[in-house]
């Protein structure tokens, strides 16, 4: 059913993350579905705002647990949320919203990504989770 299913992509922006997140919009995303990129900081900031926010894994829970794709694509509200996002990156997900009619919306956690990953993976009624491979090889995997 449209609009139902809720796609996962771990998401740090790197060429791997691009690529699943390529992938996703070709073969997995359809029209009227709700696209969630799970974002996971290694870094804390010091202010206090994320030090009030951190244990739920979003910096803003009482302004916006998920972020809009509006707020990820103004560089000034990115920033503040402490997102490192890329033109490619962002490209792609404007691209996929108006195509498909996709609503796209973020979510950061702080911490190891393994451990956050399953977080959200409790957390958020995901359908299904994309995520790249890190680069590696089939042998080095």
């Amino acid at each position: 059913m449209a609009g139902d299913r809720k796609i996962g992509v771990a998401m740090d922006f790197s060429s791997c993350s691009k690529e699943a997140l390529r992938w996703a919009a070709e073969n997995l995303v359809r029209n009227g579905d709700h696209l969630i990129l799970v974002n996971v900081q290694k870094e804390v900031y010091e202010s206090g705002e994320v030090q009030l926010w951190e244990a739920t894994g979003s910096r803003f829970v009482v302004v916006a647990a998920l972020i809009p794709l509006s707020d990820m694509s103004d560089p000034t509200i990115a920033k503040k949320y402490g997102i490192k996002t890329d033109m490619e990156a962002l490209d792609t997900l404007n691209t996929l919203a108006r195509q498909k009619e996709v609503v796209i919306v973020m979510k950061i956690y702080w911490g190891d990504a393994r451990e956050k990953i399953c977080e959200a993976i409790d957390t958020i009624p995901l359908t299904c989770l994309v995520i790249g491979n890190r680069g590696l090889s089939k042998l080095k995997r």
